[in-house]
């Protein structure tokens, strides 16, 4: 099943890891296209740093070959911060996100705001856009909430307009921002802005499932789904959805074992990347995604909060598989 056309970039399916704070770094992105991953996202990088040189921000705009087609996401309140980043990122990426949905209150706050707090602004918006566009050699998207409040639903306006602007593809997370993530993702304004543009539309929000992907594919149209939340811990929703999507058939979850053994290898990806000491720092949030809902895991995540070093990882984990084995 093949994925969107963004710009000059075909996607060999339509499913795309989404840009997570404090997440999707080389690592996770690694594992996330070994598991059928089309797309992977950087995590979200403040323009304003990265344009000033921060260390943090450079290196969060770096990839691997194997992790391409790679997005780089930015955030930024103005125009020009934004064009300049773009001009940096875009020699180490396939496509420019610029972020339009962040929810943090640290982003949104007055009276600077960035992410979903422009979307109070649409006029602000524009002009980021087409300064964005103008210095961009690769392709430009854009991803945005259904508005700042449920007074204030704009997402299909913001969508023709960013069209008209020279983005290459929207994703909408149908939720506003006072909404946060909670209640329920309205799916059917990811309708509506598919109607509304031509250029492709990129669902998200609740998709935990392969079932739920698909049904997204479905009731809205949507050119390509982005997994978020639900990758957190499950790299295999993108195989087992791959694999529902072509057969109609949902392959089985993978085993305590498998699940157990990419967390492994996923600290030793962190590694290579980060350093032991760093990683297993890292590692330990990871601990508690891949093992939720695994039977007698507390004492496994009680304990992985705690790690220090792979070996003691591998122990831990070793000694939980002989316990329910």
């Amino acid at each position: 099943m093949r994925g969107p056309r963004i710009g000059d970039l075909e996607l060999e399916n339509p499913l795309i890891l989404a840009p997570m704070a404090g997440v999707t770094d080389s690592a996770f992105r690694l594992i996330a296209k070994r598991h059928g991953a089309a797309m992977v996202f950087s995590e979200m990088v403040s323009a304003i740093a990265l344009t000033r040189g921060d260390k943090r921000s450079s290196e969060m705009i770096k990839s691997t070959p194997q992790e391409r087609p790679f997005g780089v996401q930015i955030e930024g309140p103005d125009p020009d911060s934004m064009a300049e980043a773009a001009r940096i990122v875009q020699d180490h990426c396939d496509l420019v996100d610029l972020n339009f949905g962040c929810p943090a209150r640290k982003v949104v706050a007055e009276p600077t705001p960035a992410g979903a707090g422009l979307l109070k602004y649409p006029d602000r918006i524009e002009r980021i856009i087409r300064a964005v566009v103008k210095v961009s050699d690769r392709p430009v998207t854009i991803k945005i909430r259904a508005g700042w409040d449920s007074r204030s639903i704009n997402a299909t306006q913001i969508a023709r307009m960013a069209e008209e602007c020279g983005v290459s593809a929207i994703t909408l997370h149908p939720r506003t921002r006072t909404q946060g993530f909670s209640g329920r993702a309205d799916w059917s304004l990811i309708a509506q802005v598919k109607e509304a543009v031509s250029i492709p539309v990129i669902g998200n929000g609740d998709v935990f499932e392969p079932e739920d992907a698909k049904r997204m594919m479905d009731v809205t149209g949507c050119d390509g789904v982005m997994i978020g939340r639900g990758a957190l811990g499950n790299p295999w929703i993108f195989s087992r959805t791959l694999a529902f999507l072509e057969t109609g058939r949902l392959p089985p979850e993978p085993t305590p074992q498998e699940r157990l053994g990419t967390l492994l290898e996923l600290m030793k990806l962190m590694m290579k990347f980060k350093g032991e000491e760093r990683a297993a720092l890292e590692i330990r949030k990871h601990v508690g995604w891949f093992s939720r809902g695994l039977p007698y895991a507390k004492s496994l995540r009680v304990r992985g909060q705690r790690v220090k070093s792979y070996r003691e990882l591998e122990e831990l984990i070793g000694e939980y598989i002989a316990f329910i084995t």
